[in-house]
């Protein structure tokens, strides 16, 4: 299910305009479904699908509009296509 969170964060990015933002939750959401108890538990392994992607050169993490290392933000997180 890991693989489906990386192909639900850059189906959602395509569907946004150049430059947009998802959070983790979105693609979370995409995954599990809209109940919080489905999708909360989720959060973690849609994070490091993003790191995954990161990783990759496809996406980038931001934190305020800035660029950001996941592996030391914290707090909120968004991702961009690169």
């Amino acid at each position: 299910m890991v693989d489906d969170l990386e192909t639900a964060i850059l189906r959602l990015l395509a569907a946004r305009r150049e430059g947009a933002t998802i959070c983790p939750s979105d693609a979370a959401r995409a995954v599990a479904g809209d109940d919080e108890a489905d999708w909360r538990p989720r959060m973690d392994d849609a994070r490091a699908a993003a790191a995954r992607l990161v990783e990759r050169g496809e996406v980038v993490i931001t934190q305020g509009g800035a660029v950001v290392d996941l592996a030391t933000a914290r707090g909120p997180i968004r991702i961009r296509r690169a």
